[in-house]
């Protein structure tokens, strides 16, 4: 019965701590409005290859961005991760249907998770001598992406992207619920073992 009670402390004092890190994690490592990249996070597109709002939700907003002139360029990241759509193509040809231009555009499309989605397009930058990006996820996403690229050695701001419509209040709490467990993997595994440096950086 002690172990038991041991274990659902642990649990509780792993999810208080990731909420907690989520809080309180920074959105920005500088105060620049412009940026040589346009980073956008992947999410899965449904099983028949088409945009699912929340992709179309990033999308609209690194369009929007990329017009106001935040940067003049954009990475899509992202691979087929839930489907055999990879999620870089399939932002990128709704980007293009917007009016972004193709060389505007470059896609990763091998990264399967966050922290490859950071490392990947960090590899990508530092090809390109790329210094700065701001980067685009969605708002329940947004803290963990935030702790990853602030291990990253750029200059960097988040930016949330607002859904497209509006979100059920259960769908919310079980995105926000499934981000905090993934950070609780981050902190205790991804943020040493999962280094950009491990892979190739």
């Amino acid at each position: 019965m002690r172990g038991l009670a041991a274990c659902v402390l642990a649990v509780v004092v792993l999810l208080a701590w990731a909420a907690l890190a989520r809080s309180l994690a920074p959105t920005e490592n500088t105060s620049q409005k412009q940026f040589d990249v346009l980073i956008v996070l992947g999410q899965p597109a449904d099983d028949d290859g088409n945009p699912t709002p929340s992709q179309l939700a990033r999308v609209n907003e690194a369009v929007r961005e990329y017009e106001r002139g935040a940067a003049p360029r954009m990475i899509f990241t992202g691979g087929a991760v839930v489907n055999r759509f990879a999620e870089a193509q399939v932002m990128a040809r709704a980007a293009e249907a917007q009016g972004i231009p193709a060389g505007a555009i470059l896609e990763e499309r091998q990264a399967r998770n966050t922290m490859e989605n950071a490392c990947d397009s960090l590899r990508i930058m530092q090809s390109h001598g790329w210094q700065s990006a701001e980067v685009v996820t969605g708002p329940d996403h947004l803290p963990r992406a935030a702790m990853i690229f602030g291990q990253l050695p750029l200059k960097w701001r988040m930016d949330s992207a607002p859904p497209v419509e509006p979100e059920e209040e259960w769908m919310r709490m079980y995105a926000t619920s499934r981000e905090i467990a993934k950070t609780v993997h981050y902190l205790i595994w991804s943020r040493e073992m999962e280094k950009c440096q491990a892979r190739g950086q």
